[in-house]
């Protein structure tokens, strides 16, 4: 920057004019005549590195393994899972618990995907979020919320269980079984809090976004709602735990002494097994408002894949409550064509892979990634783990995973596969937007620097797309 600064073009006043009438003009045109607006778009301060995000990444990081091998010692000095007793009432917290823990490895993941996006260029902050500059969270201060989640529910299941399993504090047990709901009150309150604090700007948006989720079809989709809405289909084992929350504490059963297991409510079943649906119907419905408003049949073929699953679910738990053999046939036949749809629309429509005419054999003419390797790997991988839920019908013996941990195994590698699309999603948009002109008004160049006294970052030069 000091050698363009000392040049000709960094120094000549017909140049500097040039720059003030194209400011003028952007300011006209894409802020209201709002200059400070327009400024900050076009000079926007760089985000410093905060060594206070990297001081607690490690803090929260050391406590959360130590945590681990503390509940590790105790579930193993104690033999609670030798105890008929303990083994029946870890059974009746684990979901309560496990809730977190999915939450928990989607941040995590979401975290290596940004800082993925960020190693290859990909603008993920305003493709996704629409975001200006400096202001969306990167992977650190990501990876600080999801440790220090981590660190406070370790630490509440570690007192519930040291008090819960120890003879001589039985008189606390009652205020002991709040502990779980005294948790998600409180993450309820943070995520809530009016204060500019724990990154309010994100939290909003992302309670928004839920809503508008949430209301779908009534509000206009848009990049970051869809984006949200296939992150929670991922998520459906959360949501059943959350079923389980309101059956645990709405119906009683954490405080009456004689407790009655959840499952073993008929109205809690149906409901735990219709939960799973939820996400795949707000998908649809986003994709049939698309199809209506922009007229592109790709959204309906779209919406087929969703309605697919959606039917998957529903003869799953059909199969499940009434253990025929019929519906244990329909549940098959339709997470295989499930399967399929999906497999074909993720890799294809999604990623935009396996062109025909393409360079690079099954792929695509451009790629960001410089290992083609990658690209096979991960279709391997989407293959696989699309047809990994399938044991959930077919009930595999697998020895060594039963009951819950079978079904929590498979919820985190369908975490994990969605991680996975989530990269090469991103990067199939980012081209897509590039090369067809579209969603970006501007692209920023990379010549940043810093004020030395003021602290400021400003761009020499930034390219403007007029958009018809």
């Amino acid at each position: 920057m000091k050698v363009v600064d000392n040049s000709y073009i960094g120094s000549s006043d017909e140049v500097t004019v040039l720059l003030n009438k194209v400011e003028a003009t952007f300011v006209k045109h894409f802020s209201n005549f709002k200059q400070g607006d327009g400024i900050k778009l076009l000079r926007p301060k760089r985000k410093r590195e905060n060594h206070r995000v990297r001081f607690l990444s490690g803090f929260f990081c050391g406590f959360s393994i130590a945590l681990i091998i503390a509940v590790a010692l105790v579930m193993q000095t104690r033999k609670l899972l030798d105890k008929k007793d303990a083994t029946l009432y870890l059974d009746s917290i684990f979901p309560l618990y496990n809730f977190y823990g999915y939450i928990i490895l989607h941040m995590l993941l979401f975290a290596v995907n940004i800082y993925l996006w960020r190693c290859y260029k990909i603008n993920y902050s305003f493709i996704i979020l629409g975001f200006k500059p400096g202001t969306e969270l990167d992977h650190r201060e990501v990876f600080v919320l999801a440790s220090g989640l981590t660190v406070v529910v370790l630490t509440t299941f570690l007192v519930h269980l040291h008090i819960r399993m120890d003879s001589t504090i039985q008189d606390h047990e009652t205020y002991v079984e709040l502990l779980p709901l005294g948790l998600l009150i409180g993450l309820v309150l943070i995520c809530l809090c009016p204060f500019n604090i724990i990154y309010r700007s994100s939290r909003f948006f992302l309670i928004r976004s839920l809503f508008h989720c949430i209301c779908a079809p009534f509000y206009k989709v848009k990049m970051v709602d869809f984006f949200l809405a296939d992150q929670l289909t991922s998520q459906t084992q959360a949501i059943r735990s959350f079923v389980y929350y309101i059956c645990y504490y709405g119906w009683g059963k954490a405080l009456s002494p004689g407790r009655k297991m959840c499952h073993v409510s008929d109205v809690y079943v149906i409901f735990y097994y219709i939960s799973a649906a939820i996400p795949f119907w707000i998908r649809f419905l986003q994709c049939m408002r698309r199809l209506i408003e922009e007229k592109d049949m790709k959204h309906g073929f779209n919406g087929f894949t969703y309605f697919s699953m959606l039917l998957s679910v529903v003869f799953q738990s059909t199969f499940r409550l009434r253990k025929k053999m019929t519906w244990k046939v329909w549940a098959l036949a339709s997470s295989v064509v499930a399967a399929l749809a999906n497999i074909c629309w993720d890799i294809r429509m999604d990623w935009g892979l396996l062109q025909r005419n393409s360079r690079n054999f099954l792929l695509r003419d451009k790629l960001l990634l410089p290992h083609k390797s990658a690209y096979y790997i991960a279709m391997i991988l989407e293959v696989l783990l699309r047809f990994v839920w399938l044991q959930l019908v077919l009930s595999f013996d697998m020895r060594p995973l039963r009951g819950k941990a079978t079904t929590s195994t498979f919820a985190c590698l369908e975490i994990l596969r969605r991680g996975i699309w989530n990269v090469f999603r991103l990067e199939n948009e980012h081209l897509n937007n590039v090369g067809e002109y579209r969603a970006f008004k501007s692209l920023p160049l990379p010549f940043i620097t810093y004020d030395e006294k003021g602290g400021n970052a400003y761009i020499f030069g930034r390219i403007t797309v007029l958009v018809t």
